[in-house]
């Protein structure tokens, strides 16, 4: 079995940093991408040889394991796979079934190597050569920040996210009407490209309502302030509110006070509420008049305010 240099494959020195093995591959890992070199069989073993070097040099634990290999293949000793499995080195750092996509070398090393190193996995027995098993690709999880007429109603919007291999992706999906914050929205087969043919794994929104200037959301339901002068507050009469579908007329009873909230039933998010809160705007200057009909007022009065 051919010896591989990992170091050399990500075009690196040996005494690379971990922060400049994973520059080098997300460059490779990009230039290399299945998305950008379809039906190109070798960019696609390229890109296969790429993620194994990075595998195997990205965990300082393995790497160090590599390194000793290395060092000894380097003074002329040569590389016998049945050395490392089981003898000197503890192979057991990967699950069998983890190895699926995997080279023969990569799991001599890490995999217990041949020869019984791995009981009941194919591939490891009698000399026979590795099969790679298919395996999903990576679940992605990414935020999409919203504002809440789109959720309201339902549209459409870009994201941008990572594969988690240095390859970002762009997508425009359909937001459904009466989407809430926090919800989760599940797109199959737009996470992670699958190893050794295996399907691509989900991309997991999760849906992040953007800060609204009139209306506080509070899951389905909203609240928001509506304005009204004191002599409406005392006397009565109609205000208007808006909703996430135009302007409603509400009417006041006499005697309201500030803070007092009103329900506007499936008037909310999704078939949730609408609150009206009612706050009484007092006036910041007086024309002479109104300030002498205040005065009045106030002799008038009977009514004391309480704390």
């Amino acid at each position: 079995m051919e010896f591989k240099d990992y170091y050399k494959i990500l075009g690196v020195s040996a005494s690379a940093s971990q922060d400049e093995i994973k520059k080098a591959y997300r460059k490779l890992a990009r230039k290399y991408h299945p998305d950008k070199n379809k039906g190109d069989s070798q960019s696609e073993e390229r890109f296969k040889e790429v993620n194994e070097a990075y595998e195997a040099l990205k965990d300082p634990e393995k790497r160090k394991q590599y390194d000793q290999i290395k060092a000894q293949v380097d003074a002329g000793y040569g590389f016998n796979p049945g050395q490392f499995g089981g003898g000197g080195f503890q192979g057991g750092s990967v699950n069998p079934e983890d190895l699926a996509g995997f080279s023969d070398f990569f799991a001599s090393i890490f995999g217990g190597g041949f020869g019984g190193g791995f009981s009941g996995a194919e591939g490891f027995h009698g000399g026979r050569s590795h099969r790679a098993r298919p395996r999903k690709g990576q679940d992605i999880q990414a935020t999409v920040k919203l504002d809440l007429e789109t959720v309201a109603k339902g549209g459409s919007t870009r994201v941008s996210f990572d594969l988690g291999n240095g390859e970002r992706k762009t997508l425009d999906i359909k937001i459904p009407a009466g989407t809430t914050d926090g919800r989760k929205i599940r797109l199959k087969g737009q996470g992670g490209p699958g190893m050794a043919g295996g399907p691509a794994g989900d991309l997991i929104l999760e849906v992040q309502l953007l800060p609204h200037s009139r209306f506080k959301v509070d899951g389905k339901d909203l609240t928001t302030r509506v304005q009204i002068e004191p002599w409406k507050a005392a006397l009565g009469g109609k205000v208007v509110v808006p909703t996430l579908d135009g302007k409603v007329e509400l009417n006041i009873p006499a005697g309201t006070s500030s803070g007092k909230k009103f329900r506007l039933k499936g008037k909310g998010l999704g078939g949730g509420d609408l609150y009206a809160e009612i706050m009484i705007a007092v006036p910041k200057t007086l024309s002479p008049e109104e300030r002498k009909l205040y005065e009045q007022l106030r002799e008038l009065s009977t009514t004391t305010a309480t704390s």
